[in-house]
């Protein structure tokens, strides 16, 4: 990922959408780059819905479980609250926020504030998932990461649910999901 080098000295805000499907290390890289921010002594919140509990209430956890502390929240808007003096906002699970969640990046944005997004971009059924489409669209940077297939060992993009439970929200891991390619997807 090129960024422009910023000779004025002003802070330029800039959104980056990091997306796939589950196990594809979405939330790994999030964690790297917020780490990274800090190391560079950039002051950095994170947050994360409030309803993911899979691995703990307050904490970003990977599937490798690699971890930063975050800000559960209910509600996007609370974003814009917490964020003040910041210069990096870290964003998990961005597909379960509210539809007002495309609006509070870009006003993080404009106001100078480095914003990475993780989340999936697709839900079970291969559709696309909450708002990100709407982050994927106003990003500045996108990075799409890939699982591989638990069928075929190729490259995975969606995430196939292993039980019959109903709605597109279903907190699970791999008792839950696995990730497929469009190929073992499609041959259910």
């Amino acid at each position: 990922m090129f960024i422009e080098p910023n000779i004025s000295g002003e802070r330029r805000g800039s959104i980056e959408v990091i997306c796939g499907s589950m196990f594809s290390g979405k939330t790994e890289e999030l964690i790297r780059r917020l780490k990274r921010a800090r190391i560079a002594n950039q002051k950095v919140e994170i947050f994360k819905p409030a309803i993911d509990i899979r691995y703990d209430e307050t904490e970003v956890v990977s599937h490798d479980a690699n971890s930063i502390h975050s800000t559960p929240i209910d509600n996007s808007q609370t974003i814009l609250l917490m964020a003040e003096g910041v210069d990096v906002v870290g964003i998990d699970e961005a597909q379960f926020f509210d539809d007002q969640i495309m609006h509070v990046c870009e006003v993080l944005a404009t106001r100078g504030i480095r914003v990475i997004v993780a989340g999936l971009d697709m839900d079970y059924l291969g559709k696309p998932f909450g708002q990100m489409p709407n982050l994927l669209a106003i990003a500045d940077y996108i990075t799409k990461l890939h699982a591989i297939c638990m069928k075929c060992g190729n490259i995975a993009s969606i995430s196939y649910r292993k039980t019959e439970q109903e709605g597109q929200v279903v907190l699970g891991e791999k008792d839950t999901y696995e990730p497929r390619c469009r190929k073992c997807y499609n041959e259910k």
